[in-house]
């Protein structure tokens, strides 16, 4: 059930004004493994802030600091090769 107490806003704990784009080992905090965002209940973000991590999520990304989604695994958990590695293999073998 939970205990009904919110976290507190890392950010606004640590009195940061603005969220840095460049800041990727935090802005990891809030993608989840598959490359999505985390949402505010989870991540204990105020609205403000949340709205920042957004942005600079978004900015890192467009800035190719952080992936657009999760590298591709099997069930087992195994990293798959990317379809571009496989239809070389193909080709190459023609």
């Amino acid at each position: 059930m939970g205990s009904g107490r919110r976290k507190p806003c890392p950010y606004c704990k640590d009195k940061v004004e603005h969220v840095d784009w460049r800041d990727v080992p935090a802005l990891r905090r809030f993608v989840s493994d598959r490359g999505k965002l985390r949402g505010r209940r989870i991540t204990g973000a105020c609205r403000k802030h949340q709205s920042q991590i957004a942005n600079a999520v978004k900015r890192a990304r467009e800035m190719a600091l952080l992936p657009y989604v999760a590298e591709h695994r099997d069930h087992e958990g195994r990293q798959l090769k990317a379809d571009r590695e496989d239809r070389d293999e193909r080709d190459s073998r023609r």
